[in-house]
């Protein structure tokens, strides 16, 4: 092996790959099916991901100049640090992550007034603490929307917990590897960054202002210009992310043309390869997470990608009789967890300057969502069995 030449791996892995991609979708299928689905994900995704970017840098920049973060932290910092090991603010980012997606977390963390909070393995770990509950509210809305009211409670607890062996589990691989981050701050004294692999990282937007002397109009205009010249920024930072690994991970995901039954080059068309393995194990599903038919295994696959594509498989699921009440409440509970890690935690860890916890935020995020997925599960079964046992 030491003799192979350094390129000769990754030749042999890149053309297997599209290889196999074109040996099922043909060549030409291929290739346009590659650029017209990183074309809509810039049209469609990034710049919708960027617009929500702005408002909720904005939107924490005011909450950190006008006392918020502040409360926050005195509040909740009794409930988050014995449950997450975080501080009281990072309650926060999980409301705008809830409200939103998982990108908005790098507004909200890269603002100063808010970093210097945090030790600098909480603030990597953030990411997989906020990304836990990614779509929150969307996810909900629609399953009620559905006629399901209160199985996605049973989600939101089953998230909660997935979070928890997330960002625990995250902590303590980056402490494993870099035991001097338990005690650096984020943010030094001056409001500047701290010491990044050996380098200072600093932007105009991470000093903290002394606008004790300026009105109320200017300090509320200066906040939301700030915060939201930062979310442009981010959302300009988060496009290699989204476009390269959501479309690799939709090529694995999707099928055929739904009409045609036949590959035409259109987006979001693929060789369903995911979906097939994951049906192989229909039956490791079924006790993990009570799934009922192997089908049903096509939305947590497709959550890795995104939760959005994920909620569009529902209405056919519920058309042909194979989704229940303890589907969705999983459902819920893994597509909050997930929500498109596989491409949004690359992007937002690459955007805070942690690309080196990129895998390791994959396998600690994982590992989260399945959990989020048993302890759903069995929570629901349980709590059902005990209602028929009081009401018979």
């Amino acid at each position: 092996m030491k003799y192979i030449p350094r390129g000769i791996p990754c030749l042999i892995v890149t053309v297997c790959l599209f290889g196999y991609l074109s040996l099922v979708m043909g060549f030409t299928n291929m290739l346009n099916t590659i650029m017209r689905t990183a074309h809509d994900l810039l049209l469609n995704t990034v710049f919708y991901l960027m617009a929500m970017c702005v408002l909720t840098g904005a939107l924490s920049r005011i909450f950190s100049v006008f006392g918020v973060v502040d409360l926050l932290q005195k509040m909740l910092k009794p409930v988050l640090r014995p449950l997450f090991n975080l501080p009281g603010v990072s309650s926060a980012g999980a409301l705008m992550t809830f409200l939103s997606d998982k990108p908005v977390i790098i507004s909200v963390a890269k603002n100063p007034l808010f970093a210097r909070y945090f030790k600098r393995y909480q603030h990597i770990s953030l990411v997989n603490f906020a990304g836990s509950y990614a779509m929150g509210l969307l996810v909900i809305i629609f399953m009620m929307g559905h006629g399901f009211y209160t199985e996605p409670l049973y989600g939101l607890v089953g998230a909660i917990i997935g979070s928890i062996i997330a960002t625990r589990l995250m902590q303590r691989l980056v402490l494993k590897e870099f035991p001097h981050y338990k005690d650096e701050d984020v943010m030094e004294e001056n409001g500047q960054r701290s010491m990044v692999n050996g380098e200072l990282k600093r932007t105009p937007y991470e000093t903290v202002p002394d606008d004790s002397r300026q009105t109320l109009f200017v300090r509320v205009l200066d906040a939301l210009l700030d915060g939201g010249k930062s979310g442009v920024e981010v959302g300009l930072a988060i496009i290699p992310g989204v476009l390269i690994i959501s479309t690799l991970v939709m090529m694995f995901t999707f099928g055929t043309d739904p009409e045609t039954g036949t590959y035409t080059g259109e987006a979001y068309q693929g060789t369903e390869l995911l979906p097939l393995l994951a049906g192989r194990l229909g039956f490791v599903f079924k006790w993990l997470f009570g799934f009922n038919a192997s089908e049903l295994v096509a939305f947590p696959i497709t959550a890795l990608g995104t939760v959005g594509a994920a909620l569009g498989l529902i209405p056919e699921m519920m058309s042909k009789g194979i989704i229940d009440s303890n589907a969705i409440a999983v459902f819920t509970a893994m597509g909050m967890c997930w929500s498109g890690f596989l491409s949004a935690d690359a992007a937002t860890l690459d955007s805070l300057g942690y690309r080196h916890f990129i895998s390791r935020s994959f396998t600690c995020t994982f590992i989260g969502g399945i959990v989020a997925g048993i302890i759903t599960h069995w929570l629901f079964f349980l709590i059902t069995y005990l209602i028929e046992l009081l009401n018979p």
